[in-house]
């Protein structure tokens, strides 16, 4: 039964990292002592071991071990021994990219399909969906490929800011941007706002935290989705 946590972002503001999430994290991990930490995304470029460390800090907090899936020759069998897993955010395809130079896609959407608890942030949460297209990253580097872990059955926009009618900024707005990913595609893309996260246990896909959600369809009205629903309508 698939068990994983997808979160708009690692950090709320004024926060320690993963700080909002460490109760839920406490219960998603309770029968995990170490976590398999996947670093490839590399937020603003830093190493991998540096990133290990900073995560290995945040989990040491509620007891969980970190191992970062660098420090394994054999990175396919890093994953299918794993007890827990962590993607964390950073450029999306600079992950999707070192995923497939590594062999471990399907790997990873196959144990996590499985059962092994999944934690996805940012760029790890993208890559949950069915494909990567509609990540607000640079495309810094060329994945050979765009699709995905399919964990669950529409794409995800994380960190999604709402159209403010006061900026003078003049370009364009999320709401836009997934409207032209519509112009091509069918996949239904969910807008999830920071401090939000789907909690996934077999087929239920349940959205937390304290705010709402917004469903865009390909040629259908923009829906807003209250916390505490059941996604799984969403196909």
């Amino acid at each position: 039964m698939k068990n994983i946590l997808i979160a708009s972002s690692s950090t709320l503001a004024n926060e320690n990292y993963l700080e909002y999430l460490l109760p839920e994290l406490q219960l998603h991990f309770q029968n995990c002592n170490t976590i398999l930490f996947i670093p490839y995304a590399r937020p603003g470029g830093i190493s991998h071991e540096e990133y290990t460390t900073m995560v290995s800090l945040a989990f040491a907090k509620i007891n969980k071990k970190v191992i970062g899936i660098h420090e394994f020759e054999d990175a396919v069998q890093a994953i299918k021994n794993a007890e827990g897993i962590f993607t964390g955010g950073g450029n999306t395809f600079v992950l999707v990219l070192q995923l497939h130079k590594n062999n471990v896609m399907e790997i990873l959407s196959e144990v996590v399909k499985n059962g092994t608890p999944y934690l996805g942030t940012s760029a790890g949460s993208n890559i949950c969906g069915l494909t990567m297209q509609t990540t607000n990253d640079m495309p810094i580097v060329y994945p050979p490929s765009f699709k995905t872990l399919g964990l669950i059955p529409f794409n995800l926009n994380p960190h999604y800011l709402d159209p403010d009618t006061s900026s003078k900024h003049m370009g364009e707005t999320r709401e836009t941007r997934i409207m032209e990913y519509h112009a091509f595609n069918t996949v239904p893309v969910l807008g999830l706002r920071e401090g939000s996260w789907l909690d996934v246990k077999g087929d239920k896909i349940i959205l937390k935290g304290n705010l709402t959600a917004r469903l865009f369809r390909q040629n259908q009205e923009i829906e807003e989705l209250e916390t505490g629903t059941n996604l799984n309508f969403i196909k």
